[in-house]
């Protein structure tokens, strides 16, 4: 008989109302602390972890915090706040322990034995954010890449108490594919679990490949059109897709929870000057953003690598403003967007107590434009900031074009911006702007043909 493995699919949030979550970070000091850590106080990254707790569905019942020069090799937090976990566990009833941050395989083991007597398990902040998005992927793109992050996440956690797995014998389940024979001689269940899980992640890779292509292929679409087009990037629940729903009258879902939306929305805009962009709204970044994620989400965000300007929506409104800025900034680096042009969306701006603070935010991040997404305020400045950057991407004309070649004035109409426009016995002379891409179109008419200096 064959059996097929695949990662457990929820049909209810992670936490039932049942399940009660005690929460864990440790803050690192002195030489050990690691500059990605971005200077996170321990509490205030509780407090999003705790945020990312309730997203999933999870109670939270209680916290702990321990400040360390290095992080215990065995149970990451020192023996002496196991055993005070331990206690507050039992006195708050707690049945999952989370922790701030990525947990090793170790780390994972020796934690669990030391709860094991209560029947407590332990996640840690990766593992909770791929639930999160787990629940929350609707497009098959999505699920693809989640359950890969997943897998790779939790093979080298693999052991024979595993419970995220379900074998289900004969047929399919949750979207696996291709079945797999009986161990061979000599090789334990754990071996076979293990080739099953690597074989379902090569598949995976595979089918993700074909996404990539797709979407190359779209690109290469959209290159010879020559549209241009604005990433929206930002921290998860910055205000992102209630920009998009302003700018485009788009119906993309909002709602005040971390990683509310993570499918790509694109929607055309129409710009003051008359020409247009596509916007496309993208997957929230956060703290310490799980490698397996970013790497599983590549097809998706290399959107934002090829994209002509990135619009960085920033919660103008948070403590933590500046970090999650710099949060943000570091997923750009590891992806390689860092070389795109930038302008910084400060965003809520109608729940900042004084414009001084506006002042004080915008002198802070350059190339800033204050807005409120809600309210829809300041986008109008904000789309004009937009066209200018995109104007870069624009060449002057001065073109005569015969009668004959009506479809290049239509062109003109369609994708440039015309100063002037006149008719003459032998055809249309414009002079205005258009996207370099398509001035090429105009090179073999054979007639007049001037293209000006950005200067002019």
């Amino acid at each position: 008989m064959e059996e097929e493995w695949t990662i457990a699919k929820r049909t209810e949030p992670t936490g039932s109302p049942q399940e009660r979550a005690f929460l864990v970070g440790v803050e690192l000091k002195g030489p050990a602390a690691h500059p990605a850590d971005g200077n996170w106080p321990v509490e205030e990254s509780l407090a999003e972890l705790a945020q990312l707790a309730r997203t999933a569905g999870i109670q939270v019942v209680g916290q702990m915090a321990q400040h360390v020069a290095r992080i215990n090799p065995a149970t990451f937090i020192g023996a002496g706040k196991v055993e005070e976990l331990l206690e507050q566990v039992k006195e708050t009833a707690a049945d999952v322990v989370v922790f701030d941050d990525e947990l090793s395989p170790r780390h994972q083991r020796e934690l669990e034995k030391a709860l094991e007597e209560d029947g407590v398990k332990i996640l840690d902040r990766t593992a909770l954010i791929l639930d999160i998005f787990a629940q929350r992927a609707r497009s098959r793109e999505g699920a693809l890449q989640v359950e890969l992050a997943q897998y790779e996440y939790r093979l080298p956690r693999l052991t024979r108490a595993w419970t995220h797995l379900a074998r289900q014998a004969g047929g399919r389940a949750g979207g696996a594919t291709g079945g797999v024979g009986v161990r061979g001689p000599g090789e334990t269940q754990l071996e076979t679990d293990r080739r099953v899980i690597r074989r379902r992640i090569m598949q995976l890779k595979q089918e993700l490949e074909k996404v990539r292509a797709h979407r190359g292929r779209y690109r290469a679409h959209r290159r010879r059109e020559d549209i241009p087009v604005v990433s929206i990037v930002g921290y998860t629940n910055a205000g992102k897709s209630t920009l998009l729903n302003a700018l485009a009258d788009a119906n993309v879902l909002v709602e005040d929870r971390l990683f509310a939306t993570l499918d790509p929305t694109t929607r055309r805009v129409k710009l003051p000057g008359g020409g247009e962009a596509l916007f496309t709204d993208t997957v929230g970044f956060i703290q310490k953003l799980p490698t397996h994620l970013v790497a599983a989400f590549r097809a998706t965000l290399e959107e934002v690598t090829e994209s002509d300007l990135l619009l960085h929506v920033v919660d103008a409104t948070h403590p933590q403003v500046v970090r999650q800025a710099e949060a943000v900034c570091e997923t750009l680096e590891e992806i390689g967007a860092v070389d795109r042009p930038m302008i910084h969306a400060l965003n809520k701006i109608d729940r900042l107590p004084a414009l001084d603070v506006v002042n004080l935010l915008i002198g802070r991040f350059p190339n800033s434009v204050a807005i409120s997404a809600l309210k829809r305020e300041g986008l109008e400045g904000l789309l004009t900031r937009v066209e200018g950057v995109l104007e870069t991407r624009m060449a002057w004309l001065d073109v005569h074009i015969p009668y004959e070649s009506g479809e290049l004035v239509d062109l003109f109409h369609r994708r440039g911006l015309i100063e002037q426009e006149e008719h003459t016995e032998t055809g249309t002379r414009i002079v205005g702007r258009l996207p370099r891409g398509l001035a090429g179109h105009f090179y073999t008419l054979g007639t007049d043909f001037s293209e000006r200096s950005e200067a002019h």
